[in-house]
């Protein structure tokens, strides 16, 4: 009897090899599910239009991205987005919208895996929080509202400066994604 065993596409290696490659499996990100956590959308003046019809309202959107973990391997990534639409000061509409997915990462490099769940797993969730934003301002009476992407990487590394200076500051940051 050999040392030698059959591998994948009939060619032979040492016994040893086999477990040495499940050691190196490739990284792996699956997305489990996905969900609306939590929704409001307020339309104030409905059904009256606003004061000035014509004119363009100021929409400010504010995005956040939060995660936890759920136990070996899988984490929660939570995309949370404001929107305020104002006339002349006036309210228009609001909307407020809690995306979340649970992810399920594998065989990620632990320097790696912080930056993965705060910049790559928002990412995949962005369009369909967009869609959901977009419907519910048409179906609010309003021109759908198509959010424009979101650079992740930028607001990542704003909230690691955040972090930074609060620990520098004392105050313990709350922890991210560990």
């Amino acid at each position: 009897m050999s040392d030698e065993t059959t591998g994948p596409n009939g060619g032979t290696s040492p016994a040893g090899a086999g477990a040495a490659a499940a050691e190196q499996a490739p990284p792996r990100l699956a997305i489990l599910t996905q969900y609306i956590k939590d929704m409001s959308f307020e339309n104030p003046r409905a059904p009256q239009p606003p004061q000035q019809a014509g004119s363009r309202p100021e929409i400010q959107i504010k995005v956040d991205v939060q995660a936890k973990a759920m136990g070996e391997e899988r984490y929660e990534v939570t995309l949370v987005t404001n929107v305020d639409a104002k006339s002349s000061g006036e309210t228009i509409f609001l909307m407020e919208l809690t995306y979340a997915g649970v992810f399920h990462l594998a065989n990620i490099p632990q320097d790696s895996l912080q930056p993965l769940v705060m910049i790559e797993c928002p990412r995949l969730l962005f369009p369909f929080a967009r869609r959901i934003v977009a419907d519910a301002t048409r179906d609010g009476g309003f021109p759908p509202l198509m959010i424009d992407p979101i650079d992740f990487v930028a607001l990542y590394r704003r909230k690691l400066q955040e972090a930074q200076a609060k620990a520098q500051a004392g105050a313990v940051p709350p922890p991210v994604a560990s």
